[in-house]
């Protein structure tokens, strides 16, 4: 369980992730369900909120399924989160306080108050090409950096 982001929220996180690395094809509820373990009617409704946001393409029919709407490098983490979770994800108080604020904080609210902020940023500048698994071209890359390093 997530302290952080809804549980839809991580579905939708890891699932247009693993579109993005399938960027050459549509790819299809069942597929990215049987292969994340998402519940197929939940992932339906996150990739719809997805695609109304404009983050996914969604096509109809027997070719059907979802691409990213544009390229890995320009879908940032935090329109991800903000199109299922939307603002308040950095708003709530982590040990859940309903009146916990600046004025009334709770025991963690300044650590964690710094910590949403580094959070939030990072969410920011990250894209899903920074956190894709790495391509072919850069394990080689790795690989000879590697075999060049002394045991």
């Amino acid at each position: 369980m997530s302290i952080i982001f809804s549980r839809g929220c991580e579905y939708g996180l890891q699932a247009t992730l693993y579109i993005a690395t399938r960027h050459d094809r549509r790819v299809g509820i069942r597929e990215i369900a049987q292969e994340l373990r998402i519940p197929g009617h939940f992932l339906a409704k996150i990739l719809q909120s997805l695609s109304e946001k404009g983050i996914l393409l969604s096509f109809k029919g027997t070719n059907g399924g979802f691409t990213l709407n544009g390229n890995p490098e320009d879908v940032r983490l935090i329109d991800v989160v903000m199109a299922i979770d939307g603002q308040e994800v950095f708003e709530h108080c982590l040990l859940g306080f309903p009146h916990c604020s600046d004025l009334n904080p709770c025991p963690v609210h300044p650590v964690w108050g710094r910590l949403r902020s580094t959070f939030r940023e990072m969410l920011t500048t990250e894209t899903l090409a920074d956190i894709m698994p790495m391509s072919k071209k850069k394990i080689a890359s790795v690989v000879r950096a590697l075999q060049k390093v002394p045991l």
